[in-house]
């Protein structure tokens, strides 16, 4: 895939909304920022939903990814609660971002906060086979853990 032809669009849904940006030169992923109205105080062990303020237009054959922002994760607990989510490229709804407090404290979001980051990236979509048998590795069916520690 070249990367310099591609061109990610953004719609801005609200008028004070800041535009997602990478923060340095190598970053491969771009903040998110919330636009709320009020402050949102998500509470030890909740989730709330977050609205971007935004709207995108995926590339061809590629996918926003959602991920937590790891000072966020580390230092307050708070995450996105599904791990990564995923935005398909025929999505034109607003981005919003479910976060989940996983700390012991209450944690306030606030207009503008960097809540999450969204990396773009290619999707592979192979053909679908039915298939009677498998190759065999020598890994084969060992499942979590099989692999050891050490």
């Amino acid at each position: 895939m070249n990367t310099e032809k591609l061109t990610l669009k953004i719609k801005k849904l609200q008028n004070f909304v800041s535009m997602p940006e990478y923060k340095t030169q190598g970053a491969s992923a771009m903040d998110l920022v919330a636009a709320i109205d009020e402050d949102v105080v998500i509470k030890a062990g909740d989730i709330k939903m977050i609205p971007t303020g935004i709207a995108i237009e995926l590339p061809h054959n590629t996918e926003a990814q959602v991920r937590s922002r790891s000072g966020l994760a580390i230092k307050s607990g708070i995450a996105v609660v599904n791990g990564i989510g995923t935005i398909d490229e025929d999505y034109r709804g607003e981005i919003c971002v479910g976060l989940v407090n996983l700390s012991k404290v209450d944690f306030t979001i606030h207009r503008g906060d960097r809540i999450a980051q969204m990396a773009i990236m290619e999707v592979l979509k192979p053909s679908i086979a039915v298939a009677d048998d498998l190759s065999e590795t020598q890994r084969a069916a060992g499942g979590f853990g099989s692999t050891g520690v050490k």
